[in-house]
C-alpha cells in the first residue's frame, strides 16, 4: 500500500459499494449526553431502518466466515503481506474500515507486530481512531481477527473525539497512566511520534505493558479446524489506539441494561437500537453503563 492511497481508495470503494448494494449502512439519529467530562455521542437506529428487521424471522445458521472469502465489492486495499482492508458492510459510521488477517486467526488471539504494522500503516494515512474488541464479551461479533478504524471526527457535536478532554488529564505511574474521571479499571499510554514502522513496534511494547498492568495472562490455544496455534488472552478487553496514545479497558460483561458496548463506547460513542435504550442511557448515565460492563476501579487503576 503506497502512502497517500488509502483514503482515496476508501472513498472510491464506498461509492462503488453503495451503488451496487454491497454496503448496507444503518441509518441513525444522533443525540449528545454530557456525563463525567465527556460529551457522549449516542446513535439511535432510526424507526425507518428498524421496520424491515422487525418483519424478519431469525433462524439459526452455521457460521460462515465473511472474510474467507471476502466480498470483493467491499475490498479497499492490500495493506500488508498479512492483512487487507475492507469496508464494514453494516456500518453505523461512514468509511468504517476493517483490517483483516489474510489467514484465519481467532479474535481472542493476542495482537502481534504484524497486526500493529498493518494498523499503523493505515492510521498514518488519515486521522482516525483504531479500536479492537478483544472477544465476544468485549463486543466482537466475528471470530476472525480484525482490527478496526473509524475516521475522525466521531460525531456531529463539534469535537473530534468525545474522550479527548479526559486524555489531557492523564496521570502516570511510570509509563502506565490513568484518566482520573473514568470510574472503571483501565490503563493508558502515550505514543511518541514515529514512522509507521517504528510506531508499530512502540505500540506493541505499550500494548504488552498495558496488558501486564491488569495481569491479563496469556493462554496457549489451538484451532484444530484451521490447524493453527495462537497465544490467547485470558479475559476480554477493549483497546483504543491513535497515533498519539493507547487505552485498554478490561471487561466483565458484554452489555448492561440490555445495551451492548464495544470499544467505541469507551471513546464516547454509543449505539442503541431504539428510544427505550436511549431513555435508559439518559436515566442511568452513559458513564455508569460503561462502569457496569467494566471492572470496579481499585487502588491500582
Amino acid at each position: 500500500m503506497q502512502p497517500g492511497t488509502l483514503w482515496p481508495a476508501v472513498v472510491g470503494r464506498t461509492a462503488h459499494a453503495l451503488a451496487c448494494g454491497a454496503l448496507r449502512p444503518i441509518e441513525t439519529i444522533q443525540t449528545t449526553l454530557d456525563d463525567g467530562g465527556i460529551r457522549f455521542v449516542v446513535r439511535q437506529v432510526s424507526s425507518l431502518a428498524r421496520k424491515p428487521q422487525q418483519q424478519e424471522t431469525p433462524s439459526p445458521r452455521p457460521f460462515v466466515d465473511p472474510f474467507l472469502p471476502h466480498d470483493p465489492d467491499l475490498f479497499v486495499a492490500d495493506v500488508s503481506a498479512t492483512h487487507f482492508a475492507l469496508l464494514n458492510k453494516f456500518n453505523v459510521i461512514d468509511h468504517h474500515l476493517l483490517i483483516v488477517t489474510r489467514a484465519f486467526e481467532p479474535q481472542e488471539a493476542l495482537l502481534d507486530l504484524a497486526d500493529f504494522e498493518a494498523w499503523f500503516a493505515c492510521l498514518a494515512q488519515f486521522d482516525g481512531l483504531g479500536f479492537y474488541n478483544g472477544g465476544r464479551d468485549a463486543g466482537s461479533s466475528q471470530p476472525h481477527k480484525h482490527l478496526q478504524i473509524v475516521p475522525l471526527p466521531l460525531g456531529d457535536a463539534g469535537q473530534s473525539l468525545p474522550l479527548a478532554p479526559l486524555i489531557e488529564t492523564a496521570t502516570f505511574d511510570g509509563a502506565v497512566g490513568t484518566l482520573p474521571a473514568l470510574p472503571f479499571r483501565h490503563a493508558f499510554a502515550r505514543l511518541a511520534p514515529a514512522s509507521p514502522e517504528h510506531a508499530a513496534a512502540q505500540a506493541l511494547g505499550r500494548y504488552r505493558m498495558l496488558l501486564d498492568a491488569f495481569a491479563l495472562r496469556t493462554v496457549a490455544a489451538g484451532d484444530h479446524a484451521h490447524r493453527t496455534h495462537h497465544v490467547h488472552q485470558s479475559a476480554p478487553y477493549n483497546l483504543l489506539v491513535t497515533r498519539h496514545w493507547m487505552l485498554i479497558v478490561p471487561r466483565s460483561a458484554e452489555q448492561a441494561n440490555g445495551i451492548a458496548i464495544n470499544s467505541l463506547g469507551f471513546a464516547g460513542s454509543l449505539f442503541v437500537r431504539d428510544a427505550q435504550q436511549l431513555d435508559a442511557i439518559r436515566r442511568i448515565g452513559p458513564m455508569t453503563i460503561l462502569r457496569d460492563v467494566g471492572l470496579p476501579r481499585g487502588n491500582d487503576a
